[in-house]
């Protein structure tokens, strides 16, 4: 079958100009600038973003993309544009991976016009640089006229190598929090007039909530923190915004005024004006604005935890700057789970909250998008699902891994029920088809290829099935996607026994990581292999005891444990393993436990040995301060009867912390505790 697709495709040149293109992917330092230094990235045709590719409806495109890598494979997907299964770009699952040393030759016709754009669906290579835009201009022209137009791709930019990044998400930590000005803290929630929400929050066993996941270095409109761009007074403009961000939404303000929305995910819509307006991961709109008689104006995009901005400068003179947008309250659960309800506020009247949704509910298409009334129905609840501290994501509580296939029948309308069950949100997407946003527009709902599912909320869509082949569907938030918030719409008539190549995107990869503290007196701590649901592990605690009988000399006392935990939920894990100590009286033995979570964050565990004692623990940490924690733990074991020990820690950088503790057995001391 796909033989006789590469047949046909060069058939389509016929009945369209064909447009030549190379893309030479390849690694370089690489820095936005604005005193930031330079670090390995990937970019495209040397730059970052890769080039704006533009075409006319009808055209053929012909790509070329060079996978200039030494050793790392590539792959490029064409992010909202209809085309043969083959052309996806999806590797493995579609499209073979471009390898090392290689060029693979991409060729369909461009079917519709629109905004839209292309990125790395291998590994994280999104994040690094491997993304650009695509516009293609309707054979008729435009139908919301400007006089002028440019594209802004806007992005989020880390220095550290994003396979780190994932695996500090993985391990999770305050560290983050902090850099962005995000994390929780008693005397934050007391600053903030919030500690009965604190402590609501502690009670209920959440961590504390965040807007996003990752702490950027910078934010990027078309690879740079600011830019200008030509506009007179009195000019219309065409700003064709494209978010490929890794993990980051953004709002978008001009200081000229309204925003006028033109189109959406490519397709035009009714000209729909908001004051802001929120873009999410691989969203695409178009917005017109019109340029004041004089000076310089602003168009921003925040990041949407309000941890930067990058902004979009129009016409010459007086500096206008935009409206700052107030940062979200990190404290309050009632501010994340009241979006909904200011949804419905806004989609009724004129109110616009100061951090608003997506404008869904306002937006029409030009013509109606109803589906043929004759198709068979289907509807399909996915909630979508997530555990931040162990960065597992997933729709109905299973990972790609876990279960990866949705099987559909060409000539069926599928409506999706998105329910989000998580306290983020998820901008989800799906590969090869448009669907129908319903939020009450009947046959004028627009056709999207992206939808952000906000917090606790709900989104429904629809799509005919009217393709073939396995297609990708998935939360455009990178991390989430890469741990398992993903799943495969493969059609039927594939057969009974066909089995979608999932990839890497049905991957469980191990992470390595090491936590532990070097005192003085002391030293505890932890060696972890991790997947999703497993840590086969090594810890130890190690006394440092002088000898009195002997100057200058130093007992040490051991207890390693080797083992093995199976991870349930956030409240519920199980272990197994094997305990080896010289403490006297002890005897090395096997042992199984279960570690369990309380109210108020407190950790408690239970364990059984195979001498047949019963250890028992509780333990809980507390942030005082953004920097300053407070931690204790109390023991008590059947053969070696009660332990406890007490501190706190002072956060200096991502590794590294200080720390003092009193231990029962080891007395006081302090020094350092690592983290990698």
């Amino acid at each position: 079958m796909k033989a006789f697709l590469y047949l046909l495709l060069p058939l389509g040149a016929l009945h369209g100009r064909l447009v030549d293109v190379e893309l030479s992917i390849a690694e370089q330092p690489w820095t936005p600038g604005d005193g930031l230094k330079p670090v390995p990235s990937l970019t495209i045709n040397g730059s970052i973003p890769g080039p704006t590719l533009r075409f006319r409806e009808g055209d053929v495109a012909r790509i070329r993309v060079h996978n200039r890598l030494a050793k790392e494979e590539t792959s490029i997907h064409w992010h909202g544009l209809l085309l043969p299964n083959i052309q996806d770009g999806v590797p493995d699952l579609n499209t073979p991976p471009i390898q090392a040393g290689k060029t693979h030759v991409f060729e369909f016709p461009l079917k519709h016009a629109g905004t839209y754009w292309y990125h790395s669906h291998s590994g994280l290579q999104e994040q690094r640089g491997v993304y650009g835009s695509i516009v293609v201009e309707p054979k008729s022209g435009e139908s919301a006229k400007a006089d002028r137009d440019h594209v802004i791709v806007l992005s989020d930019w880390t220095r550290e190598h994003p396979d780190e990044v994932m695996r500090t998400l993985m391990r999770g930590g305050d560290w983050y929090p902090l850099r962005k000005g995000s994390a929780q803290s008693l005397t934050g929630a007391m600053k903030a007039n919030a500690l009965g929400d604190f402590w609501d929050r502690e009670r209920s066993r959440m961590p504390a909530m965040d807007v996003s996941d990752v702490a950027y270095d910078a934010f990027l409109a078309n690879g740079r923190k600011s830019i200008s761009l030509p506009a007179k007074p009195g000019e219309k403009v065409r700003l064709r915004f494209i978010n490929a961000g890794a993990s980051t939404y953004f709002y978008l303000e001009s200081a000229t005024g309204p925003l006028n929305i033109v189109a959406a995910d490519g397709p035009p819509v009714r000209p729909l004006e908001v004051k802001r307006l929120l873009i999410g991961m691989a969203e695409t709109y178009d917005v017109l604005i019109t340029v004041p008689p004089s000076g310089q104006w602003e168009v921003r995009a925040t990041a949407q935890d309000g941890s930067g901005h990058a902004s979009i400068l129009l016409g010459e003179g007086a500096s206008h700057p935009a409206p700052e947008i107030p940062r979200p309250e990190i404290y309050s659960m009632d501010a994340h789970l009241t979006a909904a309800m200011d949804e419905s506020l806004q989609s009724s009247t004129h109110h616009e909250p100061e951090r608003p949704l997506s404008p869904y509910a306002k937006l029409r298409a030009l013509k109606s998008t109803a589906l043929p009334a004759s198709l068979p129905r289907r509807a399909i609840e996915l909630r979508l699902t997530g555990d931040m501290e162990r960065y597992i994501w997933s729709f109905n509580g299973k990972t790609m891994a876990e279960d990866g296939v949705i099987k559909i029948k060409r000539g069926e309308v599928l409506r999706l029920e998105l329910i989000n069950d998580t306290m983020m949100h998820h901008p989800i997407h799906l590969h090869g088809h448009f669907f129908r946003v319903i939020e009450g527009q009947e046959d004028a709902a627009p056709l999207k290829h992206t939808v952000d599912v906000p917090p606790m909320g709900k989104r429904t869509i629809e799509f005919e099935a009217n393709e073939s082949g396995d297609w990708l569907f998935h939360c455009h938030l990178l991390y989430h996607m890469h741990s398992g918030m993903a799943r495969v719409f493969s059609y039927e008539e594939q057969g009974p026994n066909h089995q979608p190549k999932l990839g890497e995107h049905a991957s469980d990869p191990l992470y390595f990581m090491a936590d532990g503290t070097l005192q003085n007196h002391m030293s505890m701590g932890m060696l972890t292999l991790m997947n999703s649901h497993n840590d086969w592990f090594a810890s130890w605690d190690l006394g440092f005891h002088h000898n009195e009988d002997i100057d200058h000399e130093h007992d040490v006392t051991s207890e390693i444990d080797l083992g093995w935990k199976r991870y349930f939920n956030p409240n519920f894990s199980t272990l197994l393993g094997g305990r080896f100590t010289n403490r006297e009286n002890e005897e090395d033995r096997a042992f199984a436990g279960i570690e369990y979570r309380l109210p108020f964050l407190v950790e408690s565990s239970v364990q059984l040995d195979s001498e047949g004692d019963l250890r028992a623990g509780l333990g809980k940490s507390l942030r005082i301060t953004e920097r300053l924690g407070v931690f204790g733990e109390l023991r008590y074991d059947t053969g070696s009867d009660w332990e406890w020990s007490a501190g706190a820690d002072w956060l200096l950088t991502k590794p590294f912390s200080l720390i003092t503790q009193y231990h029962s057995e080891h007395g006081f001391g302090g020094g350092i505790s690592f983290r990698f």
